[in-house]
């Protein structure tokens, strides 16, 4: 009976929370493992003062050194690109582009740099793993741009959704699914065509 009770005891115990610093090592050694990554996203931004939501999906991809590509193929058709120092936002149904020479890739958000392997999550937020199992890093300086920074985790580190909460209390949420890393995407993959009839919109403040 004794033996029974304690095995009863031992069953019931709630499992031992995740080491948030063990976890974010496991997404750091991911991401500087990977060259290259595809993959189909959800993306949910949660307006705080309209209380709306607005659901977009597409593909993401990415490639090392410095290169990222986000195509919308709904509610919109839009493609973001970066290739280092150069942004290109194109819009084919208002047939519209906003190109940047010289944009600053360092103000980026950590909630995307981390998939190019740069940054270390230990180092610049403050760490925790909430009772949902995500992990939730909090900016250790202040930052305009960002409240904090949740991150879903898989067993091997690789990420499986985001959540960035702006100082709006904006929610901005990715999930990523069918993730194909390492698959050799080419550096023309990043690259985007614009018509030469498309409007060029002028970069703020230049």
């Amino acid at each position: 009976m004794a033996a029974a009770a304690l095995l009863a005891l031992a069953l019931a115990a709630p499992a031992a929370a995740p080491d948030p610093q063990e976890v974010a090592r496991r997404v750091q050694a991911f991401y500087e493992k990977t060259r290259d990554l595809e993959a189909s996203f959800v993306q949910t931004y949660s307006y705080a003062a309209f209380g709306r939501k607005q659901v977009s999906k597409g593909t993401l991809r990415v490639k090392k050194p410095g290169m990222l590509r986000w195509d919308y193929a709904e509610p919109a058709r839009k493609t973001i690109a970066i290739t280092g120092s150069r942004l290109v936002q194109w819009e084919p149904e208002a047939n519209q582009a906003y190109v940047d020479e010289r944009f600053d890739a360092t103000a980026m958000s950590a909630a995307v740099t981390f998939l190019l392997g740069e940054g270390s999550l230990a180092k610049e937020f403050d760490l925790s793993v909430g009772d949902d199992g995500w992990l939730r890093c909090t900016p250790k300086k202040p930052d305009p741009r960002v409240e904090s920074i949740a991150l879903e985790v898989g067993p091997g580190g690789e990420v499986t959704a985001t959540r960035v909460k702006d100082a709006q209390g904006n929610v901005n949420e990715v999930r990523l699914s069918g993730t194909k890393r390492n698959a050799g995407l080419s550096d023309a993959a990043f690259q985007v065509e614009i018509p030469e009839d498309a409007r060029r919109l002028a970069a703020p403040g230049k």
